[in-house]
This record gives structure tokens, sequence and C-alpha cells, in this order.
């Protein structure tokens, strides 16, 4: 099913070496289509599974959500950037704090009709600075932290998400939450294999 470039699958392999080998998921979605699936401006996003010294995962919600939607952090990877550098960027975009890199926890592929998107996660310890978002366009409202045993709750919240059309989304809620719930399964698996 893989529709990634030959470049991407490089980097991939690059980053396998240096932070370990990702799980590599593959998901056929259904339902109708919604953002960032089919964003022009993007082939795939970066998932920030970061652990805070208490060694909770921080989380959290947009303003325009529904209440109780947060999830673990995620920003695009735009066409010529290279997943790290959007790696780094996100994490300073959204949290303003210093991390180090621990593991490259999973690829996610998925497959919406002829549209191909990719979440690329990784696993980071804080290390320093103060938690605050630095992009208001992010439209970040709170952060919330949680014990990695409760990422398969958050995404069964996720995919129970009211059935209701946004348009900050261009499509409907309990579509993107079926999405958004995969990659918080796939983390939970693959941090359980660390």
């Amino acid at each position: 099913m893989t529709a990634l470039s030959e470049t991407v699958e490089a980097e991939i392999a690059a980053l396998a070496e240096r932070y370990g080998q990702p799980r590599r998921v593959a998901v056929t979605l259904e339902g109708s289509p919604f953002s960032p699936i089919g964003k022009s401006d993007r082939f795939g996003e970066v998932c920030m599974v970061l652990r805070r010294p208490n060694g909770r995962l921080l989380t959290a919600i947009k303003t325009f959500y529904p209440p109780g939607a947060f999830r673990l952090l995620t920003g695009g990877v735009g066409h010529g950037e290279s997943i790290e550098a959007a790696l780094a960027r996100e994490v300073a975009e959204e949290t303003g704090l210093d991390v180090a890199v621990r593991h490259f926890l999973a690829v996610v592929e998925y497959r919406y009709q002829e549209l191909h998107f990719a979440t690329f996660a990784f696993l980071l310890d804080e290390t320093g600075g103060v938690l605050g978002v630095q992009d208001e366009a992010e439209q970040i409202a709170a952060f919330r932290e949680l014990l990695p045993e409760e990422l398969p709750a958050l995404a069964q919240t996720l995919e129970e998400v009211p059935d209701e059309y946004h348009p900050e989304i261009e499509g409907r809620w309990r579509d993107w939450g079926r999405f958004r719930a995969v990659a918080h399964r796939v983390v939970y698996e693959a941090l359980g294999d660390l």
C-alpha cells in the first residue's frame, strides 16, 4: 500500500538506524474526507509522544475540538521537508520545550480513496524549557498529561466524538476521531515493545 517516496523511505531507514526500528502499519480509512487527510501542503505528520519528567505523556486539545478530545500532539510534514526537521519545528511551535529523541516508534500509512497520508511517531523526553504554545495559529486551548497505559482509553474517546460536520476540519468529527485513534493505539503498542 505504500505511497511514500524513495526519499522518504530512505529517511525512515536512516532515522531507524539512529532511533530504532519503527512499527509499520497500513490502514484504509472509510467515511467522508476531512483535514489533514488530503491537504495539499503536506504528505504526512509527525506525532510527538512527549514524555514529561514525571513519566506522563503530553496531550492537547484545540479550541474548536469537541469537549474532551485531547490527543497526542501532531504537526504536518511539508513536501520537501525532512521528517526530522518537521519534528524539531513542531515541538518548538507547539510546546516551547527542549527535547531529546529517544525512539522512532511507528510509521502509520493511511489510505483514503486515492489519497495517501502518513504519521511518523517519535518518543521524546523533555529536557528543559517551559511548556507553552509558541505559535498561536496552532489554536491549542489546553494541555493535559496522561499515563502511557491510558492511551487505549483516549483512543476510544476519540473514536466516540460526535458525528457532526465541522468546517475547521472540512469533514465529520467521527471520521476524524477514528483516524486519530489509530496512532494512539499503535503508539501504545510500540511503547509496550520498548
